[in-house]
């Protein structure tokens, strides 16, 4: 069966990594998951950018009116810091918020620490593309979307990404298809598209 092609645009978020005081690894933690959790070929569009809100609100608008991205990605800036205006840029550029993703965030970061509380992260559509604010460490990136499970590995609480192809599928944007081993996409029956062989 052939999968639709996607194009995902990652944002980083960080005035240290961007000036090269360190290696960033939101990117590369988002690539190493998508790649092991969709099974649609991807091509991504990434950025490695300061916190400055007039720069993030250019980058998403680019990644979405110019770049046409399906899904747009950001880790880091969503704190209560100063300089964390993530999420302050992402509202500005939107045209409809989604905050589930962001409670749900919350909820699973809570499992592990009271500070969960602390992050920002929202959840938006801007024309046909989801954005989403992730948070900055690739432990964390991996739990939101992923969700957690237990011991016998059956979930526990949902990652963000489960509900994310058919939020894809209501804007207009491509079918996007998940390894169920890593994270099984939710749709109603009837928006699951039938399997064809040939």
């Amino acid at each position: 069966m052939n999968h639709d092609a996607i194009k995902i645009g990652l944002v980083s978020v960080s005035d240290r990594a961007s000036s090269g005081v360190y290696e960033d690894k939101g990117i590369p933690s988002l690539q190493e998951w998508l790649a092991s959790a969709v099974q649609n070929p991807i091509t991504h569009v990434t950025r490695l950018i300061a916190d400055e809100k007039p720069l993030i609100e250019r980058t998403l608008v680019e990644l979405v009116d110019v770049e046409r991205c399906d899904l747009v990605l950001t880790t880091g800036g969503t704190g209560p810091a100063r300089r964390d205006v993530t999420p302050e840029a992402t509202l500005a550029i939107a045209h409809k918020e989604m905050p589930g993703f962001g409670e749900q965030m919350r909820q699973i970061s809570l499992n592990f620490v009271p500070t969960a509380i602390l992050s920002r992260q929202v959840a938006v559509i801007r024309g046909n593309t989801l954005i989403i604010n992730l948070p900055g460490q690739p432990k964390s990136i991996k739990e939101t979307l992923e969700g957690l499970r237990g011991e016998n590995g059956s979930g526990i609480v949902h990652g963000i990404f489960a509900a994310v192809p058919y939020c894809i599928d209501l804007i207009g944007g491509p079918y996007i298809e998940t390894n169920e081993a890593v994270c099984k996409a939710f749709r109603p029956k009837n928006a699951i598209r039938v399997k064809t062989t040939g």
